[in-house]
This record gives C-alpha cells, structure tokens and sequence, in this order.
C-alpha cells in the first residue's frame, strides 16, 4: 500500500515536469525566432551569409532538456523562419537546420554525457568545430545552386568567406551560451520548472565569466573584420 502512496505522488511531479518541459521549449521557440528577428539588423557577410544568436538559445534548451529537444526546436524555428520571413525557401531551410544542428547536437551530447564546467567547454568547442567543418562542406554542395555560380567559385571562398564566417558565427554563439545557460538554468530550476540534476562545477565562477567574455570579444571582432568594420 505505501508503495502506491508513493508512487502517485512522484507520477504527478513527472507529469509535471513533462508539461514544465513543453511550456518551456515552447518559450524557447520563440526566444530563438526573436534571436533570428535580431539578426537581421547585422550585416551579412559576401552579401548572402548571415549571423543571428538562435543557436545560443537552442544550445540552452539543449543542455536543459538533451539534444532531441534542441533538434526539434531547430526545425520548428527553421520552418516558422522559411514560412514567415525568410527569402531563401528550401535552401534556407536545409541550411538553417544543418547549421544550428551541427552546432548545439554535439554541444549537447556531450554535456549529457559530462556534466561539468569541463564538460561545457569541451562541448561548445566540439559544436564550434563540427560546425565549421560541416557547414563549408554543405556551402561547397548548395551555394552553387543556390548562388547560380560555378563550384570553382565557392571553391574560392571556402578559406577567405565560409570557414571565418562560420567559425565566427559558431564562436559567439558558443560564448553566448558559456554566458547564458548557468544562469537561466539556475532561475528555472529555483522555480521548480526544471529537474534539479547532479552536476559538478556549482555556480559559474568569475574565471569562467572572464573566458566568456574573452571568447565572445575575440569573435566578435573577428565577425567585424568580415563585414569590413574593422
């Protein structure tokens, strides 16, 4: 009998936290179309390539919730984007999901697996890689068609435009994230919105602060230098 006693009250507090977790990844979703609204008022680099914060939120979401969860906000964000303001269509839209996926999906698995300021770094570091390294190749497969120029060209720009942009964008993003997430995590889980998990590491330390800050300053300005304001 006291086994059902106890067993009612934790299947309520689960219920409960799947609700919490679809409220929040809804909140997320639009958090990240805002992100995407806020990028439009940078420039874009080479006239076509553009920058905006979504991956930090959806990074969030999936160090939150686990890299299924930061899949599914990207391609709801993705499609809201291509059916509301985006010019760029079905091209876009691949562009867009295999960008943001390449970035937050090994961020988060790898946090899943390593719950500690380590584990974060090595994350991030791990999305900004893969995400380099996969969206040059997608650039090198699409942009031709996309662009209507010849693969010799895009060829051209692999190491002056697409590796510096993307490992630009992926690098602010990822400082974004180091920046962000201890805090909104922390708010969330005082306020019983999110599971409290066993992690290592406590509350974000000021070095950790001063490497988010470095980080961020050094790809920004390496985002300035794209767009010739430096």
């Amino acid at each position: 009998m006291s086994s059902i006693s106890t067993a009612a009250p934790q299947a309520r507090k689960t219920q409960h936290q799947k609700i919490y977790q679809i409220v929040i990844s809804g909140v997320l979703v639009a958090l990240a179309f805002l992100a995407v609204l806020i990028g439009k008022i940078v420039p874009n680099v080479a006239g076509f390539l553009s920058y905006d914060p979504k991956d930090a939120v959806i990074a969030i979401s999936g160090f939150i919730f686990g890299p299924l969860t930061a899949v599914i906000i990207t391609v709801l964000v993705s499609l809201i984007e291509m059916l509301t303001i985006s010019s760029t269509g079905v091209y876009g839209l691949i562009m867009n999901i295999v960008s943001t996926c390449s970035f937050v999906v090994p961020a988060a698995v790898v946090y899943k697996f390593w719950r500690t300021k380590k584990g974060t770094l090595a994350g991030l570091g791990a999305g900004i890689v893969v995400m380099t390294g996969m969206m040059m190749l997608w650039n090198y497969i699409i942009t031709p068609f996309y662009m209507g120029v010849e693969r010799s060209v895009v060829a051209g720009m692999m190491m002056t435009v697409f590796m510096p942009f993307n490992l630009a964008k992926s690098g602010i993003n990822a400082a974004l994230t180091l920046l962000l997430y201890k805090p909104i995590v922390t708010a969330l889980r005082r306020g019983g919105l999110v599971p409290r998990r066993e992690e290592s590491g406590g509350k974000i330390s000021v070095g950790f602060i001063i490497l988010g800050v470095l980080a961020l300053a050094a790809f920004v300005l390496l985002f300035l230098t794209l767009i010739d304001v430096l």
